[in-house]
């Protein structure tokens, strides 16, 4: 295959998952985050005035407003493009942190970077670069994540494990051996922070041990129960055997609650991501009260921004009051607080 054909290749497919994420029903079937069992106790004597809830949290030496963060999803087309901007732009107004999608095309291809950088409308976001793990054994090393880094100006590095996705793929990369070692070498000599993601079904507890001695800065557990990408790859089979093997997968993965203990207990000290079918600040709040840094969200987030930016930035601004009044309602002053709030099962 020659390269401008891989290039198409990567091009075609990443169109592909905008669009079957905005028009088909890609969410787990049965499977479920496990937020929703989960309640806290309502406390009508929080002895706080709402104005004086602090939502500030401080990672990788800045400061964003809330605990709110845009999960990575898209680069590499004039449309992701287009929705990247907006995503930029909500970002920057409520100060919150972003992550864009794989940046492999970009890479491949320079005359696409243009579709992932947005620090001209978002300065002073905390900003998250973005390649597959699994590329290390297809080439690519640090200086390719350093290239990623500075295509963007971002603050840290996501390194993602989407080993299922590329599994089910036709054209999928589906060597994963031997990746700690290379994910151990980033860490070390990559002059950012770098940050392990799953794509939607959890990291086990062994896992994030794994991760945290090989030294990444934060996880990001991205559990089961939001958007399932073996059923996007369902949607994109070429033929009936593909769409088969995908469609076996449907329910498959670490639903979101449990992945986050799972990652509390195996990484503990390192900064724990929650993302993976949250819907709201409400869902926000309870990953931070399990022990989440952050709590991110994609699909939301995708339709809002293929609007508008104003659309995004409403749903931020929605995601952050509800945050809020969470807290207030179980009198948690600030992220500490709310961080050691009990939460009832049922």
């Amino acid at each position: 295959m020659t390269k401008v054909t891989e290039q198409t290749v990567i091009e075609d497919r990443k169109a592909d998952h905008i669009r079957i994420n905005l028009e088909k029903d890609v969410q787990f079937p049965r499977l479920r985050t496990g937020l929703d069992d989960l309640h806290f106790m309502h406390n009508a004597l929080p002895e706080l005035n709402l104005s004086d809830i602090d939502t500030r949290v401080t990672l990788f030496g800045k400061t964003v407003s809330a605990p709110v963060f845009i999960s990575s999803m898209t680069g590499g087309t004039d449309m992701a493009m287009r929705i990247n901007r907006h995503l930029a732009e909500a970002a920057q107004a409520n100060n919150i942190a972003l992550g864009v999608g794989s940046q492999r095309a970009g890479i491949k291809n320079p005359d696409v970077a243009y579709t992932y950088k947005v620090r001209d409308i978002a300065p002073d976001i905390l900003l998250f670069a973005n390649i597959g793990a699994v590329q290390f054994n297809y080439g690519y090393g640090v200086e390719e994540c350093r290239e990623a880094v500075e295509m963007i100006e971002a603050d840290a590095l996501i390194l993602h494990f989407n080993v299922l996705q590329e599994a089910v793929q036709p054209e999928g990369d589906t060597n994963f051996s031997g990746l700690l070692a290379r994910v151990e070498q980033v860490c070390r000599d990559l002059p950012v922070p770098v940050i392990a993601k799953e794509v939607g079904w959890g990291f086990s507890e062994a896992n994030c041990r794994d991760l945290k001695n090989a030294g990444v800065a934060a996880i990001d557990v991205a559990g089961a129960g939001g958007t399932s990408w073996s059923e996007v790859e369902y949607h994109r089979a070429p033929n009936a055997f593909h769409a088969r093997v995908a469609g076996a997968f449907a329910d498959w993965g670490i639903p979101t609650a449990d992945a986050v203990r799972f990652a509390v207990a195996g990484a503990h000290g390192v900064p724990i991501f929650a993302s993976g079918g949250l819907k709201d600040g409400i869902d926000v709040a309870k990953c931070v009260a399990l022990g989440a840094t952050l709590g991110g969200m994609a699909g939301p987030f995708l339709k809002a921004a293929d609007k508008s930016a104003e659309e995004a930035d409403q749903f931020a601004r929605e995601c952050i009051a509800q945050l809020r009044i969470a807290m207030l309602c179980t009198s948690a002053r600030d992220i500490a607080s709310l961080q050691h709030t009990p939460l009832m099962k049922g």
